[in-house]
């Protein structure tokens, strides 16, 4: 395998194993090339469970989920599929990552209108966030296949410091509302706590107050109660 390729595989692999993550891929036109590239890696097993070669629309439909509609429209090589791919391989193997890859190596494009060494990587997490993009690289077939992997590779580990860094921020922020929250609250009793003191000492006392204790004494007690008639 390329150098370059095992080198940016291992550093996403660094990424996956810090977090307890896994991955899986959906490859088309690189024939399983993205999955040896893992599973050259000692310890696959663990972060690394299953993969999909679909190079067939056929495939791509039965084993990926990627709708016929979607493929006759847009066609296999496109960014749509890209993420339809990733997307079903990322639900249908339960991974925290899907990488899939869908292009033209060469040395023809059978007879569509994209160029060789045009390639769509489509990357998808668990939690529901998908993206794909492309490149045009110039090779021939066995190049460009080699190629296609490396871009994917980089792709997914950019994408994925992109969603942990926006995961950061946004649990930085949820901490700073729930600390505002709890400042706010603390505050408001505290104010509540000096209004209720401020209306006890702006409250006169009662010369006829009861303590609870002995006769309670009432204006009337002055009128006589023994009364004949």
């Amino acid at each position: 395998m390329d150098e370059d390729v095992q080198a940016a595989a291992a550093r996403l692999v660094r990424r996956l194993k810090e977090g307890g993550h896994t991955i899986t891929v959906a490859e088309s036109c690189t024939g399983g090339l993205l999955a040896s590239a893992f599973t050259d890696i000692a310890g696959a097993s663990q972060w690394f469970n299953q993969s999909w070669v679909t190079y067939s629309n056929e495939a791509k439909i039965t084993e990926l989920g990627v709708s016929a509609d979607l493929l006759e429209k847009k066609g296999a090589v496109s960014a749509g599929v890209a993420m339809a791919m990733a997307q079903g391989a990322v639900k249908r193997a339960k991974a925290s990552i899907a990488i899939s890859i869908t292009g033209i190596a060469g040395p023809s494009n059978d007879g569509t209108n994209k160029k060789v060494g045009m390639v769509y990587v489509g990357i998808a997490s668990s939690t529901n966030w998908a993206n794909a993009e492309s490149t045009q690289i110039g090779g021939n077939r066995a190049e460009n296949k080699i190629a296609f992997v490396h871009f994917a590779l980089l792709t997914a580990i950019r994408c994925w410091d992109d969603a942990m860094a926006l995961a950061e921020e946004n649990k930085r922020a949820e901490d700073e509302a729930l600390i505002a929250k709890a400042k706010a609250e603390a505050l408001f009793e505290i104010e509540r706590a000096q209004r209720d003191a401020a209306a006890r000492e702006a409250t006169p006392w009662k010369d006829d107050a009861w303590d609870g204790t002995g006769d309670q004494t009432t204006k009337d007690d002055d009128i006589d109660s023994d009364i004949e008639w």
